[in-house]
């Protein structure tokens, strides 16, 4: 027999919006409970294997083997090797935005990721889908020596294409982790809410609980979450606007969802893992990533309903940063120490945001040598609060020697 649990999310009645996900199921269907109460030591990284010389064209390929790609299987061998660690989170961008997006490099990194011996959960970065159209990645580049109309990038770099192309290799079993030991979570195209039948194309945004935590990804593109660059340098297309009305939407859905489920069952702590960095302006304006707007306010309405220590994952901008976004003059570390730079600021038409149960991380990436964040999560005896940890969450920096 199994039991269902149907949740709504906040304000979902508002608008005939509901979510069934199933809480226990005795029959292979999806389980959100998929794993155990007791605590968690987890290892999370992204932008990686990264390379910092643009790929030469003129030649035949293969035009992105780098020493971060070359020291991967090491790196995976140092995460399986310490004892403590027993989940991997990639927060996307297996590769830099200086090398082509192509089937066999995707492949290559699905290969080398089946070496993990513990679950590994991936999120899409835009440096493997939403930025393949440009030109230092490949985009409409023309393949030397192959026929004539072939180009380097997998699908002449249309970025549906290419998340396509992700999906096929990375998501293929829908709420199977990679990596090792058979983890269950469950997909958003397992659990879309039937209003929006076109939310089962996202299935790479996931949930599952945890160590007494609620984990959520969500399919958030880095740089101007796939709006403000237009593709292939033109104008932007109906196509592209498609693609980030839809796909935003659906991301919102499953925040809303992921919330409703931790609400309902009690747990202590919610984890969220985008690839964005949805406060880095990159030198750009600030109307570069307006286009966030609409997930960060969701995700400061749901963590202020919710109530408990909510924490985000990000890659994106490369550095180590540990701060509160959603929250005016938070104290911010940096690589270098105290931040430069509230990123608060960033988003001025937010400027009424005051979530103090929210904290973010961006983990370090895009340099040799390759690192993880070593994550414990502990609701029970939660850590002190210091300058490494947050509610139930504690952190530390490893590069494997």
């Amino acid at each position: 027999m199994k039991r269902f649990l149907l949740v709504g999310a906040l304000g979902a009645l508002a608008v005939g919006l509901w979510f069934t996900v199933l809480a226990a199921a005795d029959d292979g269907k999806p389980d959100v409970r998929s794993g155990g109460d007791g605590p968690l030591t987890m290892a999370v990284y992204g932008d990686a294997p990264y390379s910092n010389v643009a790929a030469d064209y003129t030649h035949a390929p293969p035009w992105n083997e780098t020493s971060e790609f070359d020291a991967t299987p090491a790196f995976i061998q140092a995460v399986n090797d310490d004892h403590k660690v027993k989940l991997v989170l990639h927060v996307g961008d297996i590769h830099s935005g200086k090398q082509p997006c192509t089937f066999g490099y995707d492949k290559s990194i699905f290969d080398l990721w089946t070496q993990f011996r513990d679950p590994l959960i991936y999120t899409p970065g835009d440096n493997e889908w939403a930025d393949c159209h440009k030109s230092g990645e490949g985009g409409n580049a023309p393949y030397p020596g192959g026929p004539s109309g072939t180009y380097v990038d997998y699908a002449n770099g249309n970025p549906v294409a290419n998340l396509g192309l992700v999906r096929q290799l990375f998501f293929a079993n829908p709420g199977q982790a990679l990596g090792g030991d058979h983890k269950q979570v469950v997909s958003q195209a397992q659990a879309y809410d039937p209003a929006h039948p076109a939310d089962a194309e996202y299935v790479e945004n996931v949930m599952w609980e945890q160590a007494g935590v609620l984990f959520v990804s969500v399919n958030i593109p880095g740089g101007s979450n796939n709006d403000a660059d237009a593709w292939y340098g033109a104008g932007v297309t109906a196509e592209q606007t498609q693609e980030q009305t839809q796909r935003t939407a659906a991301d919102i859905r499953w925040l809303h969802a992921a919330f409703a489920q931790a609400t309902a069952d009690h747990v202590g702590g919610v984890v969220i893992m985008a690839q964005a960095d949805m406060w880095d302006l990159d030198g750009k304006p600030l109307t570069h990533i307006a286009g966030y707007e609409p997930i960060i306010s969701e995700i400061a309405a749901d963590t202020t309903a919710f109530g408990n220590p909510v924490l985000l994952f990000n890659g994106d901008s490369h550095t180590f940063r540990s701060d509160n976004p959603l929250k005016d003059n938070q104290p911010c570390l940096t690589e270098g120490g105290a931040c430069t730079t509230d990123a608060y600021d960033t988003h001025p038409a937010l400027n009424t945001l005051d979530v103090p149960n929210f904290h973010r991380i961006v983990v370090h990436g895009s340099t040799f040598p390759l690192e993880y964040l070593l994550v414990s999560i502990d609701t029970t005896h939660p850590p002190a609060p210091s300058s490494t940890s947050f509610g139930p969450f504690s952190w530390e920096r490893v590069q494997p020697s």
